[in-house]
Order: C-alpha cells, then sequence, then structure tokens
C-alpha cells in the first residue's frame, strides 16, 4: 500500500513521538536517524514500486541480521565458486576438503546455499559450522542439502543484501573457480579490500591441482591493470593464488597468527594484535613502512578510551596515521607482523567484537 500525507497525515509526528521516546543511547541515536528518514519518505511522493524495494531491503537485513546476531563472535569464511560445478570434479573435492580444514581451525563457512562449489562448502563444514545465503532465482538456486534444512539458511531478495552480508560477516574470502557471478564477486570483493571499505581480511583464489583459472585471470590483472597504471603496483598482494589445500588454509589461518583486527579511532588506524612486538621490530616497521604514514610514526599503544567495551582489551595495539590509500602495502605490514618471532597465547578462532 502507498502510503501519502493524504492517507495520514498524522504518521510523521507519530514517528517522532516514537523518537521523542527513545533513550539516550548510542543506538538511539542511528534508530532515530532510521526514523527520520523514513518520516521524510512519507511525507514525500514515494511510489508504490519504492516502498516495495524499501520493504524487502528492509526484510532482507532483518532476516540477516537475525541469523547472524547468536554467531557474532565466529570467526567466518566466505567460499564463492560456481553452481554448475559437479561433485565428482577436482573443484569439488578440494572446496569440500578446504571447507572441512577451516571447521577444523575453529572457523564457520559462509556459502551462496546453491549447488556446485556451494554444495562442497556446506558438505565439508558440516551443518553445524555452515551458513546458506540463498538468493530467489528462476534456475539454478535452490539449497543444497546440506545446509537445506538449517536455520542458518537464508532467503535474500536481493543480491545487494546478499553480499552485504556475505562481506560484513566474514572473516577471510575464498573463491574457487566459476562465472559471471564468481567474477563479480571476486571483483567486488578486491574493490572493498583496495579502497578499504572492507578491514583487512585474506583472500585466498584456489583452483584445482595444475588449474590455471585464477592464474591466467591474474595475468589479466598483471598484464592490463598493473602495467598500465590502472591499479598500484602492490595491489596483488591482497589476493593469493594457490592449487595447493596445505597453502589455501594456511593463507587464512596464518593471516590471524598475530594480526586479530583493526580499527579507526578519528583518523588513526588502531591494529589489535595477539602477541606484542619488540620495539626493535617496531622500528623496523617505521624503517620499512614509513612510505604509508601520513604523519608520525608506528607505535605501540594501551587500548583507546574509544575502544572501550568491544572486547578487545586484552591484545595488544600498533597505532599510526595511515594513508588509507596503500592497502597493498598495509597487507604486506599484516604480512609481515605474522612473520615475526612473536609469541603469542592459544586462541580460539574468535572475533570478539559486534561487526
Amino acid at each position: 500500500m502507498d502510503v501519502s500525507p493524504r492517507q495520514n497525515s498524522s504518521l510523521p509526528q507519530e514517528m517522532e513521538s516514537l523518537i521523542d521516546r527513545l533513550p539516550a543511547t548510542e543506538k538511539a541515536r542511528w534508530i532515530k536517524e532510521a526514523i527520520q528518514v523514513l518520516s521524510r519518505l512519507v511525507v514525500e511522493d514515494t511510489t508504490t514500486a519504492d516502498w516495495k524495494i524499501i520493504a524487502r531491503t528492509l526484510q532482507d537485513l532483518e532476516a540477516g541480521l537475525t541469523v547472524f546476531a547468536p554467531y557474532r563472535h565466529t570467526r567466518k569464511v566466505t567460499v564463492f565458486g560456481s553452481a554448475r560445478i559437479a561433485p565428482e570434479t577436482e573443484e569439488y573435492a578440494l572446496a569440500r576438503e578446504f571447507s572441512r580444514c577451516l571447521a577444523k581451525q575453529g572457523f564457520m563457512v559462509m556459502t551462496g546455499a546453491g549447488g556446485g562449489i556451494m554444495a562442497a562448502g556446506n558438505e565439508g563444514a558440516g551443518g553445524g559450522n555452515s551458513f546458506g545465503l540463498n538468493i530467489q532465482l528462476p534456475f539454478e538456486q535452490g539449497a543444497n542439502a546440506y545446509i537445506q534444512d538449517d536455520e542458518k539458511l537464508i532467503g535474500f531478495k536481493y543480491f545487494f543484501t546478499r553480499k552485504l552480508f556475505f562481506l560484513r560477516e566474514c572473516d577471510a574470502i575464498a573463491l574457487f573457480p566459476g562465472g559471471y557471478g564468481t567474477q563479480d564477486e571476486a571483483f567486488e570483493c578486491l574493490t572493498l579490500c583496495q579502497t578499504g571499505k572492507q578491514p583487512p581480511i585474506p583472500l585466498v583464489l584456489i583452483d584445482k591441482p595444475g588449474g590455471d583459472y585464477w592464474k591466467a585471470w591474474d595475468s589479466y590483472i598483471r598484464k592490463h591493470l598493473i602495467k598500465g597504471g590502472l591499479v598500484s603496483p602492490d595491489d596483488n598482494c591482497i589476493y593469493t593464488i594457490t592449487d595447493d589445500l596445505e597453502v589455501a588454509c594456511h593463507a587464512i589461518n596464518h593471516f590471524y597468527r598475530v594480526y586479530h583486527s583493526s580499527c579507526y579511532v578519528d583518523d588513526l588506524l588502531v591494529m589489535r594484535l595477539h602477541g606484542e612486538p619488540t620495539d626493535a621490530q617496531v622500528a623496523w616497521l617505521n624503517q620499512a613502512f614509513s612510505d604509508i604514514l601520513v604523519k608520525g610514526e608506528i607505535e605501540k599503544s594501551a587500548p583507546l578510551p574509544e575502544e572501550n567495551g568491544d572486547g578487545t582489551s586484552q591484545l595488544f595495539r600498533l597505532v599510526f596515521h595511515f594513508n588509507q590509500r596503500d592497502l597493498g602495502r598495509l597487507y604486506k605490514l599484516i604480512r609481515t607482523i605474522n612473520e615475526f618471532p612473536i609469541t603469542v597465547p592459544p586462541r580460539v578462532e574468535t572475533h570478539p567484537e559486534q561487526k
């Protein structure tokens, strides 16, 4: 039903009344902003078709937020790949074993809930460690047998809301060979990582043993994008290409050996670590990565007041004024820190922050 001022002129006033009753909390601030946006749309000439998009988008968001809420502290890996790859292929077997390896390491696995690589991911991880983010399509996209009756299966109306949760909830991304959809997902992930819209996470492109799907793709990137100056020379440091299961699993697990997570406090990048670098190691980082600093140096830090309550107070910190441009170099910095001979405590693969 199209809501207009003529049909319910009191609705904006009722919304304002609701806003006035909200408690003075940080969450209430964003609730107020959302209600105000809807209130403005009510008094504007918003069409029925527009309201359908708004309502269905909110329904998608509600479904995703509800399902993921109990698992917000568990690290997850998104597995992308073709729905058309048959169960008897090498790619399927590799995706299944890769997901089984991730589950053993403490990660949960998210797939698009369809067949092919998606089914392999859910099969390997098992129902208890799987999510399925399905999309309503006229073909190819019925939920696979390994996730179809699971409470962690979500049906999305829109690709963009589905993709939001694939990326918002993940701590790593794995891509197997696929068609247009997989290529779209690969470039979307790269774009978000390269622009800093996605916090640093491992991105692994996996082929069957001896396969060249991703190597050929990488050759295109190097020849037409890097060589042509369309992306930075270090941007290919954002991803790892392999046809080896052990290398693929190690690339994800090792990314979090010392590095834990990062956030911004104003223009200061705060990098949380499982162990504390020595003064000499920090001095070496300043020498090797001075090019990515806007000003000052990389320094050790206690938790900042703005981080209070996010569940990371026990972690060590490095803080610095990152230029927010050279993300490939930032990935190199993280890999360098992970190679330091720093003693870290035994850990469970959890992400204590609510994303």
